[in-house]
């Protein structure tokens, strides 16, 4: 083991990690972003596709245009529904099937946020110790008083701070994405069988 190395780290203090935080942020913001903008569509194209059969109008013919007309994880599904046997067991097993396919793509990314929700918070508690050892190994070295310590301690405790600030909204995000795309395929799922009932 490379003890200076070590050392050298230990002494560092955390002002590092906390810039090491601030790019995490940027790439949990970005993620959230693009993930929101990406669920917000499918949605979009889920409710137009709902809109055609709610119409009384609409036949399965009318519906199953509407599904190709468009890309999105809903429409893919319907698709596949749309081009497979009538059976009821080979229905249930193309819809699981179709939502296996898309279920990837509708949570790209998402592990990116998980990774950091769980773990902000110890890069911070590392920020953390690290700024508590270069205080009190500046107590040891100088000849100043415990308001050494006290300054380096609050400095320090900005890194947990700031690990936290990272890590609540990346698992409030994972969470909502997490439920949104279980919703969306859910809805897609009742859609196919609804279109599918009025076509028997």
């Amino acid at each position: 083991m490379n003890v200076p190395l070590v050392s050298a780290m230990a002494f560092s203090g955390g002002d590092w990690v906390i810039y090491l935080l601030l790019a995490c942020s940027i790439v949990a913001v970005a993620v959230i972003i693009e993930r929101g903008i990406t669920l917000y569509r499918e949605k979009k194209t889920l409710q137009k596709l709902a809109n055609v059969l709610a119409s009384s109008a609409a036949d399965i013919t009318t519906v199953e245009k509407a599904a190709q007309d468009g890309d999105g994880a809903a429409l893919r599904i319907a698709r596949a529904a749309f081009t497979a046997g009538r059976g009821r067991g080979e229905i249930d097993e193309i819809l699981s099937e179709a939502a296996d396919r898309e279920r990837p793509g509708l949570e790209k990314r998402l592990l990116v946020l998980g990774t950091l929700g769980n773990n902000a918070p110890f890069i911070g508690l590392l920020g953390t110790v690290l700024g508590v050892i270069k205080a009190f190994h500046d107590l040891a070295i100088t000849s100043a008083g415990p308001e050494v310590v006290m300054s380096g301690l609050s400095q320090a405790l900005v890194a947990t701070a700031t690990g936290l600030f990272v890590a609540i909204p990346c698992v409030v995000a994972f969470n909502f994405f997490q439920k949104q795309t279980k919703d969306l395929l859910t809805e897609a799922d009742i859609l196919c069988r609804s279109a599918l009932r009025r076509a028997a």
